[in-house]
This record gives structure tokens, C-alpha cells and sequence, in this order.
């Protein structure tokens, strides 16, 4: 029962409305099916399959609000649910950022289910992982690795006469690969809607060879240098940095988008030209629901172009208390790049290091948004266009948007961590010490 189609959530949220008393309710309906296999030391050591599906109800008398949630969906259980959240909604106080429910929507079908993923099965998992390990025993090496599958469904009704459904699948992998000595790991990471798009052989094959190749590394001077950074790498450091478009907190001067003495940097080029960043939840290559938790329509949109920042993201009251429309923010992040493969942007550097990815990433300064971290499972030295050695691993206190005022050239975009991500040639990047960890 976990995944309903359009029509079942339909008539559930049809119902629970019936049972409403106060001057708002809305209600959503969410649930999701899928496994996993969890593996360490070349063996499988968990399995599962879990299936779960929820309903909140959000009450409202005036200004005040009352939730309430449940997943037991007989006509009792839905009345009682209700009834929690209008005893709730009346014990409340009001809330001076209240903003009525939605009325009708209009939504473009997405493109987030795929038949195949959904389909996926404890055998399907067990010969996907099965792939992964017989590259780590054939190359004498150790992997552990996680494989996941989902379908979810997301619904949500209003008294004003809002229904907004969606169904997505998804499939995930990671493995970390290292050789038996300890001394050399590799790492990959990849999610599609797509089932078919998934080839953990290949992918465990390349966390393979970074394991090998990253034994025996070398230390060199911390200090200030090109970057070729993996789709990954990248990803590691944009995920902060998308976070700070959102206009209220650049208004009230608690983001990298705040402007000395008040306003935002909307309008100002803040990174170089080669730098495009927009969303569109209708993306196929990393398509996402296309309404919000709120119910209104997310389009595409263009966040930078040309180094220039196009717009932030208003919420439906932040928006209203500056006189401008909502603009919801989309997960389905594309940083447009070029045509140059990994490869080819490695030729093209004399001198620089390659990173496989970062981890333990911290803020040091929200307003210019500095942060530090450490690179991990496989760090290379480039001289002459190709890698010469593995080297330790480096502390790095950088900031994204400074590194995106660095760009010397982005390589063909891949779905990876945050949104479609190009492998990037950095230049004055910066590393502080070293680090012993692998």
C-alpha cells in the first residue's frame, strides 16, 4: 500500500478534508518503497526492504496553526487525526508569518518515474552489488559499499482547492575500495531515476584504480594551487554555496549574498563569465518534483549567467512582504560546462593536483562563505598534462565563491551529489596542511 497512484491519494486527501472543522486545512499524503544492501570487507552484511507511507494534517483557526500526523487510514484513524491537529491549531499561538493556502494549481507532468527502478527486486541489488565485489577480490582489495532503491509518491490537498501528486524513483551507489595495506582508497558515488544508467561494475572499477594509484603518496608544501576537481570535489563545495540564494537571509544580512550597508548583491557579477547556474525541475537528466511543499509551480530558472546573479529565492511571505512574486528553489541544479572530458582538462594543465572529493566540510565564515575541509580517497600531483604521483591529503580553507571567480575552464556536466556538475580547472586554490588520513 505504500505507493498510491494519483487517483487513490486523491480520494484519502478527499476524505480527510471532509472532516474538517477549521477555517484552513491542508493535508498531505507521502510514502515510499524500497531495499538496500549494505557490504564491508568484500561481504554482504545487511539487507532490507522497507516500505512506510504517513498523512499529516495542518489545522488552521485563524492565524493558528495545529499539525498532526498518523499512518493508520481507516475512517476512525482519519477523523482522529484531524480532530489532534484542530485541539492543537486551538492551544497554539498566532503566527505573525501566516500565509493563506494556495488555491488551484496547474503542474507539468514529470519525468521523475522510471518502470524499470521501480521494478528493482533483492535479486536485482544482490547482482548489482555482486558486480561491484568481484573487481575488489580480483584486484586484492577490500570494498564496502551501500546500494539503494526507492519509489515515493508526494501528495498534498487544501481546502482552497489545491491537489498536487508525484511519483519518482531512485537508485543510489556508493563504494570506498582499499587495498589491503591500508595505505590507498578510492571512493565513487552516483544516483539516477534510471535504473539503466546505473553500471556498478564500471564505477566500482574506477574506485579500484584510485586505490591502487593512491598508495605510497607523497607529501608536498601546503600552499596555493590549480585544482582539477572532480564532479564530486565540486559538488562538495557548491552544496553550500546554492543554500545561500534565498533572499530573506541575504536581506537581513546572513549570507554571502548580503550587501555592505544593506540589500543584496542581485544584479552583481560575483563570478566569472563562464559561470551558468539555473534549475528546471523538467531536467531528464536529474528531474525533480515540479511544486514545492507549499504547492507552487517550480519552473526553470536562471540563478547566474554570464557571472552575474539573475535571482534568489523568495518564499511566499518573504516575497509578499517585498512586493515580488514567489520563487521557489529547485533541487534540479545544473552548472552548465563545456565539452572537455576529466582527461583532456588534465592535459591541459601543466602543473596542479587533482581531487578525487572532499569530506568533513565546515563553515568558517557564512558571509563570505569560507570553508574548510579535508580531500579524501585519492589525491593526485599533475605535471605535464599527466598524473605523476598520489600525495598526501590536504586541509583546504576556500571559499566557493572565490573558487568559481578562479575558473579556468569546466569540463562536460555529469549528474553527481548536488545537481549536474562539470569537473572544474581551479586556479589559487587554497590548501593549509596536511593530513595522514587516506
Amino acid at each position: 500500500m505504500a505507493i498510491l497512484s494519483k487517483e487513490e491519494a486523491q480520494a484519502i486527501l478527499k476524505k480527510v478534508l471532509s472532516f474538517s472543522k477549521a477555517d484552513f486545512c491542508e493535508v498531505s499524503l507521502n510514502g515510499s518503497d524500497g531495499g538496500n544492501i549494505r557490504y564491508a570487507r568484500n561481504a554482504v552484511s545487511t539487507a532490507g526492504q522497507i516500505s512506510v507511507m504517513s498523512l499529516g494534517v495542518s489545522s488552521t483557526f485563524g492565524k493558528k496553526t495545529g499539525s498532526a500526523t498518523i499512518n493508520e487510514f481507516d475512517d476512525a484513524s482519519l477523523q482522529k487525526v484531524v480532530k489532534r491537529a484542530e485541539e492543537l491549531a486551538m492551544l497554539a499561538p498566532e503566527n505573525p508569518e501566516f500565509m493563506p493556502p494556495l488555491g488551484p494549481q496547474t503542474f507539468p507532468e514529470s519525468t521523475t518515474y522510471n518502470a524499470n527502478t521501480a521494478a528493482m527486486t533483492p535479486d536485482t541489488r544482490a547482482e548489482m552489488v555482486g558486480k561491484s565485489l568481484s573487481v575488489s577480490k580480483a584486484a586484492n582489495l577490500d570494498a564496502a559499499g551501500f546500494l539503494e532503491n526507492s519509489t515515493r509518491f508526494n501528495s498534498i490537498m487544501n481546502s482552497k482547492g489545491l491537489f498536487a501528486y508525484n511519483k519518482g524513483t531512485n537508485v543510489s551507489f556508493s563504494v570506498t575500495v582499499r587495498n589491503k595495506q591500508g595505505t590507498g582508497s578510492g571512493y565513487i558515488e552516483q544516483d539516477f531515476n534510471d535504473l539503466a544508467k546505473m553500471d556498478t561494475l564500471a564505477l566500482s572499477k574506477i574506485a579500484a584504480s584510485k586505490a591502487n594509484g593512491s598508495a605510497g603518496a607523497k607529501a608536498i608544501e601546503p600552499g596555493k594551487y590549480t585544482v582539477i576537481l572532480e564532479p564530486l570535489a565540486a559538488s562538495d563545495m557548491l552544496g553550500n554555496m546554492f543554500r545561500g540564494f534565498d533572499a530573506r537571509s541575504a536581506d537581513e544580512g546572513r549570507s554571502f549574498m548580503s550587501k555592505k550597508g544593506g540589500g543584496t548583491r542581485l544584479g552583481e557579477q560575483l563570478f566569472s563569465e563562464n559561470v551558468n547556474i539555473y534549475s528546471d525541475p523538467m531536467n531528464l537528466d536529474i528531474p525533480s518534483a515540479p511544486w514545492n511543499g507549499d504547492g507552487l509551480p517550480i519552473k526553470r530558472t536562471q540563478w547566474v549567467k554570464d557571472g552575474i546573479v539573475k535571482n534568489l529565492s523568495y518564499s511566499r511571505y518573504w516575497a509578499s512582504q517585498k512586493g515580488v512574486e514567489p520563487v521557489p528553489f529547485s533541487r534540479s541544479i545544473v552548472v552548465e560546462g563545456g565539452t572537455q572530458s576529466l582527461e583532456e582538462l588534465i592535459k591541459s594543465t601543466e602543473k596542479g593536483i587533482l581531487v578525487t572529493r572532499f569530506w568533513y566540510i565546515r563553515s568558517v565564515d557564512p558571509q563570505t562563505l569560507l570553508l574548510t575541509g579535508l580531500t579524501r580517497d585519492g589525491t593526485f600531483y599533475i605535471e605535464n598534462g599527466e598524473i605523476k604521483f598520489p600525495i598526501k591529503n590536504f586541509r583546504f580553507n576556500e571559499s566557493p565563491v572565490i573558487m568559481l571567480n578562479n575558473v579556468e575552464a569546466l569540463g562536460k556536466p555529469v549528474r553527481t551529489g548536488s545537481g549536474m556538475i562539470p569537473p572544474m580547472k581551479i586556479r589559487d586554490f587554497t590548501f593549509t596542511s596536511l593530513s595522514d588520513a587516506i
